[in-house]
């Protein structure tokens, strides 16, 4: 394959992580050395794309409607679905491609944000002399060297600490470690090492120090999952693949093969989630690629076939940034239950999970508070009892359904492999299932290969390997300064677009409101604390985002980030996308309404809600609550047993703070638990005992209240001899 003879003796690497290891000029040599040759031979044989941009949605919508039929027709528009459809059409086959949501809605943006080949597994392989998931393994790791050179800008190598307790473990996972390495020969990211104590500690200080003896410390894959996903299927639009999000494939067309005489599917009909507008979309193969839906469709074309598809719900949680290191990911290989956490820093915040459980199929999972729960105690044991770790500073959390490909003889899924399964059935719907994310590539090379076999199409091999998705070819880890330099970007705002949207970053900018400010000079921000602004959502638009919850969810990631940071950006990321796509009031409250409903119950927001809440215990000894009572009497000052906004904007006035009045009821509505407009003192009680317990953390009307007080004692009048009598 041309991306082996590419790399053949050599080490690959990904993005921005390494850049800062060997130095920029240095890297970007580096850089160009592998990422040319591995583009060079690929481009041999692979024409450039159709068009510069993806068409809009109603060109593809058209596109879907008058093509008489296509060579191949995918449902399915997460990673795998997107993959199969860019390996169809690379391959010059006449492509088609449906989603009833958005691209990446499912499971493919709710991963744990690692490219990897399964440390797990490669253990499984071994201690059961697993042929299979050795082959898994192996694959993988071909797989996470391609992602990385494929997209550089959304991805790059992680090293990853798997802390040791007991000295016997330590030739034990050296080992396992080092045959990780092994199995990915010249993939090998950068080799793994050992390190001692005191250096462990000096990597990652938030560790658990007590009986720590060393650790080990390997590489894998990082990505920003749901621009991943995005950008393989806006690459299948430019190449010319009709991609459609929102089309809702209502039932299988069939037809009777006139040579055989056997009943065949040929198609689907389509809905128009948006407008409800129905049509036939007519194809000589068509591909199912649902992930955990998988047998709601192979059960539209047979509705006796059986169940290949077991699903399993993985809960995450985002926290601070300051729970790890900005460059290094911990691993805990053995939990209280025997499933596997991983620690990580992603997107300059903290992301902690995986839980593996049986769960119901839907299309709108929602973590558990139990899962929650779960993942905060595994990270307590690994952290140091120097850092509390507090339920609310769970930002977000959610849960996907991982599509397994189920074992009969398997007594739970976690012994369920990942191995993908591609099945053929009776009337030739060609179904792609389980897999994981890493491997989406290899999966769609498969199944477009059963495809061509079974419906006698006529198409080359797969030319996706080395081939770059959209914004990666002339991405390169300087790129951010420019944008600084010609427009005029904060830093971390330009960084941000560099590492999002690669070499389209500067289209972005070009969209960039003015500030008004000395400086930056333009690039409005949609909430401060994140660099998102306010350009990405109309250029989240031309990338096929059709609602609120699209842009807060996988054109920006605001709503995997901080969920009352999505729920602040909202208003405005609603009246940006009604101005673009002519939303009257009507539809812009619906979008606020849809929008807040996902960060509520799909996001953790309910969760960190019911933190606190009316029914909450006050549990706060007799002196803490006598000096609460002080603070908030000093702000109901005629002791009315509660505080409105007027309370609040007097004790501003008074030390000389001005906030607007939006703002000020927004941060007494986190506290109003019974919603009447005032914050009563048994309220304030419970947020105060929430606090303690640590359910609560960052309660903005708790800090405004502190400062004040602070404040307000520090202003006590100048006696008068103090200046000499005065006049």
């Amino acid at each position: 394959m041309a991306f082996q003879k590419a790399v053949k003796g050599t080490i690959l690497v990904g993005g921005g992580a390494l850049a800062t290891v060997l130095g920029l000029s240095q890297f970007a040599h580096y850089r160009r050395k592998q990422v040319n040759l591995a583009y060079v031979e690929a481009a041999e044989c692979i024409t450039e794309p159709i068009n510069r941009e993806p068409p809009s949605r109603e060109a593809q919508l058209l596109t879907l409607q008058n093509t008489s039929e296509f060579d191949i027709l995918v449902i399915g528009g997460g990673a795998t679905g997107s993959g199969c459809a860019l390996d169809a059409v690379t391959r010059g086959l006449k492509t088609a491609l449906v989603e009833r949501d958005d691209f990446s809605s499912g499971t493919s943006s709710r991963s744990t944000k690692l490219i990897h080949g399964g440390v797990r597994y490669l253990q499984k392989a071994i201690m059961k002399l697993d042929i299979e998931q050795y082959r898994m393994v192996k694959e993988a790791l071909h797989e996470r060297a391609n992602l990385l050179e494929i997209a550089p800008h959304l991805s790059a190598p992680l090293p990853i600490m798997l802390p040791i307790y007991k000295w016997w473990q330590l030739p034990y996972y050296w080992v396992g470690i080092k045959l990780y390495d092994l199995v990915a020969g010249s993939n090998c990211l950068k080799s793994s090492y050992v390190l001692s104590k005191s250096r462990a500690l000096e990597h990652f200080p938030m560790l658990q120090k007590d009986r720590l003896v060393g650790a080990i410390v390997y590489y894998d894959g990082q990505h920003n999952d749901a621009r991943m996903n995005l950008a393989i299927a806006l690459t299948a639009a430019r190449y010319g693949a009709a991609t459609a999000n929102y089309m809702e494939v209502v039932s299988l067309l069939k037809k009777e093969d006139p040579q055989t005489g056997k009943v065949r599917v040929s198609g689907a009909r389509c809905k128009d989630v948006l407008t409800g507008q129905e049509f036939d979309v007519r194809a000589k193969c068509v591909i199912n690629a649902t992930g955990p839906f998988t047998d709601s469709v192979r059960k539209m074309d047979d509705k006796d076939a059986a169940t290949i598809c077991q699903a399993s719900a993985g809960v995450h949680i985002v926290m601070p940034g300051y729970y790890s290191p900005e460059s290094m990911g911990l691993l805990d290989p053995a939990t209280s239950d025997g499933r596997v956490i991983f620690f990580l820093p992603w997107q300059k915040m903290t992301i902690a999970g995986t839980t593996d459980s049986p769960t119901d199929i839907t299309h709108h999972p929602i973590p558990s508070e139990e899962d929650i729960n779960f993942i905060l105690n595994e990270v307590r044991n690994y952290l140091s009892s120097d850092v509390e770790v507090r339920r609310g500073d769970v930002l977000a959390a959610w849960s996907g359904i991982r599509p397994l490909v189920t074992d009969p003889k398997s007594a739970d899924t976690q012994s369920i492999s990942r191995n993908h399964v591609v099945d053929v059935s009776e009337n030739g719907l060609i179904t792609i299932a389980g897999g994981k994310w890493t491997t989406y590539r290899s999966m769609a090379e498969d199944t477009i290969n059963a495809a061509i076999k079974t419906h006698n199409l006529k198409a080359g091999p797969s030319r996706t390997v080395g081939l770059f998705l959209q914004g990666g070819k002339d991405w390169s880890p300087t790129l951010y300064i420019r944008l600084v330099q010609d427009y005029g970007l904060e830093s971390e705002v330009a960084q941000h677009l560099a590492t999002t949207y690669g070499d389209k970053a500067f289209e972005v900018a070009k969209m960039a409101s003015v500030t008004g400010k000395r400086w930056p000079i333009v690039g409005v921000r949609l909430v401060s604390e994140f660099p998102y602004i306010e350009a990405e959502v109309k250029y989240g638009i031309k990338e096929y985002a059709c609602t609120a919850v699209d842009m807060i969810s996988r054109r920006t990631r605001l709503a995997f980030l901080n969920v009352q940071a999505a729920e602040e950006a909202l208003p405005r990321i609603v009246e940006l996308m009604g101005r673009e796509l002519n939303w009257d009031d009507h539809k812009k409250e619906e979008e606020l309404a849809t929008a807040k409903k996902f960060l509520y119950y799909e996001m953790g927001y309910k969760s960190r809600s019911e933190q606190l809440t009316d029914r909450s215990e006050i549990s706060l000894l007799p002196s803490d609550i006598d000096r609460y009572k002080k603070r908030f009497h000093k702000f109901d000052a005629d002791q009315k047993g509660f505080i409105t906004i007027v309370d609040v904007q007097r004790v501003l006035e008074n030390i000389n703070i001005q906030m607007d009045q939006n703002t000020l009821h927004e941060i007494l509505n986190e506290v109003d638990l019974n919603k009447n407009g005032q914050v009563e003192l048994n309220e304030f009680l419970q947020l105060m005992s929430a606090i303690q317990k640590g359910r609560v953390s960052g309660s903005r009307l708790a800090i405004l209240m502190k400062t004040a007080e602070e404040n307000l004692d520090r202003r006590v009048p100048i006696p008068v001899d103090r200046s000499c009598g005065g006049l």
